[in-house]
């Protein structure tokens, strides 16, 4: 079962209205960003995330334009000047800079994500107003290598008690994704695991042909 088939499963499950699965940019893990949003289902949503990226704005517009043929919500991370500019479908907000208060700067029909690695933080997006919080890591990731998972049972265990919707990320592959059936989450947030798969070149294309007569 892929990795889309599985977060639809466990938006069902949670029966919030909100994308089933949430692609995260980071251009040391995903080197192509368009490519892996066009390969995303309909009704799913990308995090322009690449904060240190020199043609981010660029980027933005690219991927908003993409978004809106290919049916998906493009969130901007830290940045509501740019989400308003490329007419983005709301906003993404890493940990430090969720408010302790309501979102001063939210648009009428955005849609709001927030970071969270802890407890404290899950309630801190609640409060400041935000739809839904992407929690991690939920397992080991290469994103955060120092940073010590939670595990799939302590990660469903603060999804079903969290005061928002809450996201798998961190880790998250088809294979783990199974783990997270039972948790209550609204879906899966991933990087690596959604980067599309790269057609094989021209040397392994022949080695490929050679075992198929073999």
């Amino acid at each position: 079962m892929t990795l889309a088939k599985l977060a639809r499963g466990l938006n069902l499950h949670s029966r919030h209205a909100l994308p089933a699965l949430v692609l995260v940019t980071d251009r040391r893990r995903l080197a192509d960003a368009l490519a892996a949003a066009r390969a995303l289902p309909p009704g799913s949503a990308v995090v322009l995330r690449d904060y240190e990226a020199a043609n981010r704005t660029a980027l933005a517009r690219r991927l908003a334009a993409l978004c809106r043929r290919r049916r998906l919500k493009l969130l901007v991370a830290g940045d509501w000047r740019l989400a308003a500019a490329v007419r983005a479908d709301g906003l993404h907000l890493p940990e430090w800079l969720v408010p302790r208060r309501g979102l001063w700067r939210r648009r009428p029909g955005w849609l709001v994500t927030a970071a969270a690695h802890s407890w404290p933080a899950l309630w801190r997006a609640r409060r400041a107003g935000a739809d839904a919080a992407l929690l991690s890591p939920v397992f080991a990731t290469a994103s955060r290598p120092g940073a010590r998972p939670l595990g799939a049972v302590r990660f469903a265990a603060m999804a079903r008690r969290a005061p928002l919707p809450v996201y798998a990320l961190g880790g998250i592959d088809a294979v783990r994704a199974r783990r997270l059936g039972a948790s209550g989450a609204a879906g899966i947030a991933a990087l690596g695991a959604l980067a599309p798969a790269r057609a094989p070149c021209a040397p392994q294309r022949r080695a490929l042909q050679r075992r198929g007569r073999a």
